[in-house]
């Protein structure tokens, strides 16, 4: 046994109340599969995977809505998006009026901190946490400028922040443009370990790490590439099914990123950029995780580990988000508890189906603070297990709907009134769409009847008598995208409110 001296000079009961802290951490765009303690065989994540063997992994685990905001939304208040309103990514839609995770906190008298990127509207609103250190990925057309921008002008590196030239939305790459302190996931590591540090040691804390990356900018640090140079990052996987890109999902998908043109060699290497920023958060969570050490905090420190969404990455001719394929919505889930809590155990895993929505009655229920009724999730140590997750995103032509009923999967598009059906267990790349078969029309009958009690609003519009109708297709895909990815500027002077 390792003796730890911080440990045996800083007992738990410096916090007289003797209730655990919370550390929520999230990160943008990082799918399930991208965990060494999940199989894959390339991507280096020895922090996170240590976090899964103490703790418990949720291998089942999606995104309702898998796109930011209202990822987000569902995250922050224990919600499905028919609850908090949003499932089409809805900028300057402020968030419902029903209690959020840092008010329900600071409520029970928690200290309630975020670091990092909060997607909120007005940018500036603290949803009830007691402070903000904002990092809005380049977005001062909603408002004031962010922390992360105001550090580097303070820094002199003003209007700096994008003049690496690359996108928020797409996959072309190139090494960081800065020292390394001044990346973003540095600057945030730093920000949330001083909040940890300042934190007042008679109150429990909740506090939300949330980084931006592996979402788009590509531009990891250099030495974090070099780890990736002689790795092979693997290949995209290539289902048996079609789809013309006229059609959906790829109309959908390419809404932004005009991917019909990366080649194999680009695609090799955006795929070890993406690694090399995955590894470059999980070896800086070290940091945070050693000031909860140095502190004397960690063995009473609840900590969960997840993300808004995914990433496809090339997977079946797709990148990003806003899909219910498994690179886009299966996300990572793991949760360790305080040192002696047993509903939460060491080097577990779970297969039950979880949500974002569930993060939030987790949390509450592991620190023993009561449930707002608003909330639709159910705690991922309790008894209740759903038997299937709903899923939405996007309206007419975009959207798609889930159902996830544990080993099978319905997709659907209403735009052409398309199907997919998929065997998880048997196919989990989803390399064989099932909806067609005869041996599984009785799956897909009930798993489509589930489908259509969930929907809702304009939704109804693709019934006739009770059946699934969609949407008529047409063949217009619409001009290339002239802006590259909503690619960012010099950001000096700032860019004007539209």
């Amino acid at each position: 046994m390792i003796h730890d001296p911080i440990k045996a000079q800083s007992p738990r009961a410096a916090n007289p109340t003797n209730q655990p802290n919370v550390l929520l951490i999230t990160t943008d765009h990082w799918p399930a599969s991208l965990l060494g303690v999940a199989g894959h065989p390339s991507i280096q994540t020895p922090t996170l995977d240590q976090l899964a063997r103490s703790g418990t992994r949720f291998t089942n685990a999606y995104s309702e809505c898998p796109v930011c905001i209202p990822a987000r939304r569902s995250l922050l208040t224990g919600t499905a998006p028919r609850t908090h309103g949003d499932r089409s990514f809805q900028t300057e839609l402020r968030m419902p009026s029903i209690p959020t995770i840092a008010e329900t906190f600071r409520g029970a008298g928690y200290q309630t901190y975020a670091v990092g990127k909060l997607h909120v509207y007005p940018p500036r609103a603290r949803i009830g946490f007691d402070d903000v250190i904002l990092c809005e990925e380049g977005r001062p057309q909603y408002g004031p400028t962010d922390d992360y921008e105001i550090y580097l002008g303070e820094q002199g590196l003003v209007g700096q922040q994008f003049l690496h030239g690359m996108s928020n939305n797409d996959y072309v790459s190139r090494p960081w443009h800065l020292a390394e302190e001044h990346h973003v996931t540095n600057w945030t590591t730093r920000e949330m370990a001083r909040m940890i540090q300042r934190r007042d040691p008679t109150r429990p804390g909740f506090w939300y790490l949330s980084y931006t990356h592996p979402h788009p900018p590509i531009a990891p640090l250099q030495c974090y590439l070099d780890m990736y140079r002689d790795v092979d990052p693997g290949d995209p996987v290539v289902g048996n099914w079609k789809c013309q890109p006229h059609e959906m999902p790829a109309r959908m998908n390419n809404r932004l990123i005009d991917s019909d043109r990366y080649d194999a060699r680009f695609i090799q290497t955006a795929r070890r950029a993406f690694y090399a920023l995955c590894t470059h958060i999980d070896h800086q969570l070290r940091v945070v995780i050693g000031t909860l050490r140095e502190e004397g905090v960690l063995d009473n420190t609840i900590i969960l580990f997840t993300a808004d969404h995914g990433d496809m990455l090339g997977d079946h001719g797709m990148w990003a988000k806003r899909l219910f394929y498994e690179g886009s919505a299966n996300i990572p889930m793991l949760l360790v508890g305080c040192d002696d809590d047993d509903r939460v155990g060491y080097q577990r895993t779970d297969n039950r189906l979880v949500g974002l929505q569930d993060v939030m009655p987790t949390l509450l229920d592991l620190a023993g603070v009561g449930r707002p009724e608003s909330m639709d999730g159910l705690s991922m140590v309790g008894d209740r297990q759903r038997e299937y997750l709903y899923g939405e995103y996007g309206e007419r032509a975009e959207a798609t709907r889930m159902i996830h009923a544990g080993q099978y999967k319905l997709i659907y598009y209403a735009y052409g009134n398309r199907m997919q059906l998929f065997d998880l267990v048997a196919d989990p790349h989803e390399q064989t769409d099932l909806s067609e078969s005869t041996q599984f029309a009785e799956v897909r009958e009930r798993l489509t009847k589930l489908l259509v009690a969930e929907l809702y609003g304009d939704d109804s519009a693709w019934l006739n008598d009770g059946c699934l109708a969609g949407l008529p297709q047409d063949s217009d895909t619409g001009p290339p995208d002239r802006t590259l990815s909503l690619q960012r500027g010099r950001h000096w002077p700032v860019p004007p409110q539209s």
